[in-house]
């Protein structure tokens, strides 16, 4: 458990429109196990404590370094069919558009866990791919993910508002407007935006840098806690101005 402080947004307490819940999940990366048990905890928090509007945001990074990634997808795919969800990008869902529009991207994405992806897909890749390799990982990969997969990558949202709290992948940057940051730092900035302490034109929620519980400052809240290594994939229910854990 842990317990948020007072949070600000300039003078105004940051708050959701009256009737609004929100359901924000950190980072997946691949742990199908894990996500499924907290889709079930969100069910079951909706059936004690309904809400007009109960809307789950996921902020990204559900592939990669965790070992079922396309189990993952199916777990998401399933959830929006009967629920209000918001998926936004991450870093890593640019990884596998990529790779299979050129192959020879997967020297990059096989440091960032891009081989676990494959494993998911049913592909066996060597530690090391060479050349050729790579084109016929990349041919396989197309034959094996479904189309539904790769529509599912091209809807994903580079953040969402609601009320007093914009929701995107990595943070933003200080001193620019929210309507013209860039997709690049949306999805993979870091410092800039960790070492900001004045507050934003809106709370931020956010992930991308794994932390070892929920990180909440006055301006904003990191819900990365490293799913994939750790164990822990952390979900915060928004109501009102009240931010906490979701029960489990």
């Amino acid at each position: 458990m842990w317990s948020p402080p007072p949070i600000r947004n300039g003078r105004q307490l940051a708050a959701l429109p009256r009737g609004v819940r929100i359901y924000a999940i950190g980072d997946i990366h691949g742990r199908a196990d894990l996500l499924g048990r907290v889709l079930s905890n969100i069910d079951a928090d909706c059936r004690r404590r309904p809400a007009e509007r109960a809307i789950s945001v996921f902020v990204g990074d559900y592939i990669d370094r965790g070992p079922a990634s396309r189990e993952v997808f199916e777990l998401l795919l399933q959830w929006r069919r009967g629920r209000e969800a918001i998926f936004l990008r991450g870093n890593h869902e640019t990884f596998l558009p990529r790779f299979l529009s050129d192959s020879r991207t997967l020297d990059e994405w096989r440091l960032c866990g891009g081989l676990e992806t494959l494993l998911s897909y049913g592909l066996r890749p060597t530690i090391s791919p060479e050349r050729h390799e790579q084109i016929a990982l990349a041919d396989e990969l197309t034959a094996a993910v479904p189309k539904e997969h790769l529509d599912f990558l091209q809807s994903l949202e580079l953040s969402f508002d609601c009320g007093d709290f914009l929701f995107v992948h990595a943070g933003i940057r200080p001193g620019v407007p929210i309507h013209q940051q860039t997709e690049d730092d949306l999805l993979w900035i870091r410092e800039d935006f960790l070492a900001h302490e004045q507050p934003f034109e809106r709370f931020v929620v956010h992930g991308h840098t794994p932390v070892h519980a929920p990180d909440i400052r006055p301006n904003r809240i990191n819900i990365d806690t490293g799913a994939f290594a750790t164990g822990r994939l952390t979900c915060v229910v928004i109501d009102g101005s009240a931010i906490a854990p979701l029960p489990a």
